[in-house]
């Protein structure tokens, strides 16, 4: 298996890139069966290429081809409104090409420095009676993605045509539908799954290499969308959640993408954010990511009504310098304590008090709070600005538990006013990314994830997270709850240490209890290095299901973290974080408890580390120098 690092730094060869798009994106409208047309849509001649198809029917079609043959074979596309069914007998009435590309920034997430180079096909249909469809096309070193545009008003929208047929034998790791996208993820073979729903991130292997199939650049102009699948079918059916999404005038819809190439290409991509709108935050010197004591694992809802028990939590995470303390449920308003009709009613809470402690701390304080209490304008209009007044740093809101029109038009809204506020936001019980961290920076995490809260997490389901969920964006895991005797790494602490590595989150939500640490001095001092954003991510080893390797650099560090599931080995880990001579500190488990240990290590060679049975480890690496020992800071 390759594990060939994404084509994305590409400086000094602009001139071919540019002949070898052009060239790529000629039209061909010479189909092989005739009254059929072709098109062909890449951004360099070795990257995975769209082939777009019109049939003597007028029904579209779309491949994806990569290096090693078909990636999605040929899937219908197209799109049903109440006024034009632009599923079938369409005319193919032009043409026109784009090359897109520049820089961004980013806050969190696998890079804070993206560069975009893509190629954009706009290829225009009508019907007989007039209605008209463009479909847009995108190609880039790690992905295919297109979308609809109905440039007239063609009314609401029914249903999309939009599938992805996998090639026979393919591999797959879905996970069944939920409104929380919090479930688990198991392999299948494509065709052999269940019936059902499953989440828009399915993770397949075919002979053409890697598919992760997602969607970008979701609002409340649109409804969210699972895969549908019928037995015995290697098809995957785009399902809305609304039978009807409400479309007034010109519609854009989201992109369907597939990042595809080999395993280290689709778990380090940004596709999905590339393809996103730009930041619509002007300034964001106030978004800070970070470590943050999350006390809701660590004491539930009686830590969450203790000023005291909350002060404790800020004096232990200013001791680890940990940026963040969240308080969760029980803090707020409780009717039966509170009465919000009194005009002095926030002067019963307690968070004023705590923000302070925090802040002569060095300490910032997030909070929970429920969707039910930010529904509408009036409770926003209430909440935010006194959360803000406070001095609180960010919300976490949680139960939205939807992904229709609706609700998408509710995050429409509270983005910009959160950070008009400048909240940071962590989304519970939510969507899942889709591109919404560019767009909106001050977006540090979303859950949707079977994560540490859950009793039914498996080691196959820890081994998939970084090669489906964690791909598409932050993801709030919550790891370290060292004190969970129902986590599927219980037998090794190792393990769990390296998922706060493993899982990416712009605000990593320790979940362990103070005495937890306490207990393992191992895993808090390698807790209080952990840095509060990366510079870059590589995937060093893995197999979906079966084991995770990635490394996450900051500054001149790597971090590295594994998870493994199955037996007791010795796992080779390739250390492919640059040339060199290399200090590597490994932490794994012991016979007494975790154990520290320093050796040197050359770049592009193996490093050996014994693993317990579904286990894992974790590591820090720094250029080695005569007479150092350690990766401190």
């Amino acid at each position: 298996m390759s594990l060939r690092t994404p084509w994305r730094n590409r400086i000094g060869t602009l001139s071919v890139v540019l002949c070898g798009a052009l060239a790529s994106t000629l039209l061909t409208a010479t189909g092989a069966h005739a009254g059929e047309s072709t098109w062909t849509v890449r951004e360099q001649r070795d990257g995975p290429r769209a082939e777009l198809r019109l049939d003597p029917a007028g029904a579209l079609s779309l491949a994806v081809s990569g290096r090693g043959g078909t990636v999605i074979a040929p899937s219908p596309v197209g799109i049903v409104t109440e006024r034009a069914d632009l599923s079938s007998g369409l005319e193919f009435t032009g043409r026109s090409d784009r090359s897109i590309g520049g820089t961004y920034r980013t806050d969190a997430g696998k890079t804070r420095s993206r560069t975009v180079h893509m190629r954009e096909s706009r290829f225009r249909f009508r019907t007989a009676s007039g209605a008209r469809l463009d479909l847009l096309v995108r190609a880039s070193a790690d992905g295919i993605a297109y979308r609809y545009a109905l440039p007239g008003d063609t009314g609401d929208v029914l249903r999309e045509a939009s599938a992805f047929t996998l090639p026979e034998g393919a591999s797959a790791w879905l996970g069944y539908y939920r409104k929380d996208n919090e479930n688990l993820f198991r392999a299948y073979s494509a065709a052999d799954a269940p019936a059902g729903e499953y989440m828009m991130q399915g993770l397949f292997r075919t002979g053409g290499g890697y598919a992760l199939v997602a969607e970008s650049d979701l609002t409340g102009s649109y409804s969210g969308a699972r895969l549908a699948h019928d037995a015995g079918s290697s098809t995957y059916r785009v399902k809305l959640w609304d039978e009807r999404v409400r479309v007034r005038g010109a519609l854009t819809t989201p992109w369907r993408a597939v990042i595809t190439g080999d395993l280290a290409t689709v778990t380090e991509s940004t596709f999905t954010d590339d393809l996103a709108p730009a930041s619509k935050v002007r300034d964001t010197s106030w978004i800070k990511p970070g470590r943050a004591l999350w006390t809701w694992l660590a004491g539930g809802r009686p830590a969450g009504q203790s000023l005291r028990m909350q002060k404790g939590y800020v004096d232990y995470a200013a001791a680890r310098h940990w940026p963040y303390t969240v308080v969760d449920a029980g803090w707020y308003f409780d009717p039966d304590q509170w009465d919000v009709t009194d005009p002095d009613w926030q002067s019963h809470s307690w968070i004023p008090e705590l923000v302070r402690y925090g802040r002569e701390r060095g300490v910032g304080i997030q909070v929970w709070i429920h969707h039910r209490d930010l529904d509408t304008a009036a409770e926003r209009a209430q909440w935010l600005p006194t959360l803000e007044k406070w001095g609180v740093k960010g919300v976490k809101i949680d139960f939205m538990d939807s992904e229709a029109q609706e609700t998408f038009q509710w995050y429409d809204t509270i983005l910009p006013e959160t950070a008009a506020r400048h909240l940071l936001v962590n989304f519970h019980g939510s969507t899942i990314p889709k591109g919404i961290q560019r767009t909106w920076p001050h977006v540090m995490s979303l859950e949707g994830v079977n994560g540490a809260e859950k009793k039914t997490n498996t080691a196959e389901h820890l081994a998939t997270l970084p090669f489906t969920r964690n791909v598409i964006g932050s993801m709030d895991f919550t790891p370290g709850a060292f004190q969970r005797p129902e986590r599927p790494n219980a037998g090794s602490d190792a393990g769990e240490l390296g998922l706060s590595v493993l899982y990416e989150s712009g605000i990593q939500n320790l979940a362990g209890t103070p005495e937890s640490y306490e207990a393992r001095p191992v895993a808090r001092h390698f807790l209080e290095q952990l840095p509060d954003a990366w510079d870059d991510t590589r995937l060093l080893a893995g197999e979906p299901g079966s084991s995770a390797v990635v490394a996450r650099r900051s500054g001149s560090r790597w971090f590295i973290g594994g998870t493994y599931a199955g037996a007791a080995h010795t796992a080779g880990v390739p250390l492919r974080i640059g040339a060199g001579r290399w200090l590597v500190e490994t932490v794994t488990d012991g016979p007494a408890g975790l154990v520290r240990t320093a050796r040197t290590a050359r770049g592009g060679g193996t490093l050996s580390v014994d693993v317990l049975p579904d286990g894992g480890f974790a590591a820090v690496a720094c250029r080695w120098s005569p007479g150092r020992t350690s990766c401190d800071r």
